[in-house]
């Protein structure tokens, strides 16, 4: 299995930034994906999850500003970032969960640096 993280970078405030998690090795519709954060210094912290049946959630931080979604034809999970803030900052991983088994996968993480 892997799960494979790209569109990382660095931005202003105020900007956006798609994040991609490519998936392999595994049937990707019986996971629920998530996308987690580690900043310099802080745990890791969920930051969106999205079933497999499209159900979403939100860390209160990123609601209204993140979008979480999933193409399972592609295999891949998106995290759409919008008006991005320099707390935002930080290493963002994917994560695949599944269903039934419960078993579940990390990826390396991609950095995401928000600075003026």
């Amino acid at each position: 299995v892997q799960l494979a993280e790209s569109g990382g970078g660095l931005v202003q405030p105020g900007e956006s930034l798609r994040l991609s998690c490519a998936t392999s090795g595994m049937i990707f519709s019986s996971y629920t994906m998530g996308w987690y954060r580690q900043a310099p210094g802080k745990e890791r912290e969920l930051v969106a999850t999205i079933t497999s049946g499209d159900s979403t959630k939100y860390a209160d931080s990123v609601k209204g500003r993140f979008t979480i979604s999933r193409d399972n034809a592609k295999s891949t999970m998106y995290l759409q970032m919008n008006n991005l803030r320099p707390d935002d900052t930080a290493a963002y991983v994917c994560h695949a969960e599944n269903e039934i088994w419960e078993y579940d996968y990390w990826g390396q993480g991609i950095q995401v640096a928000v600075s003026p």
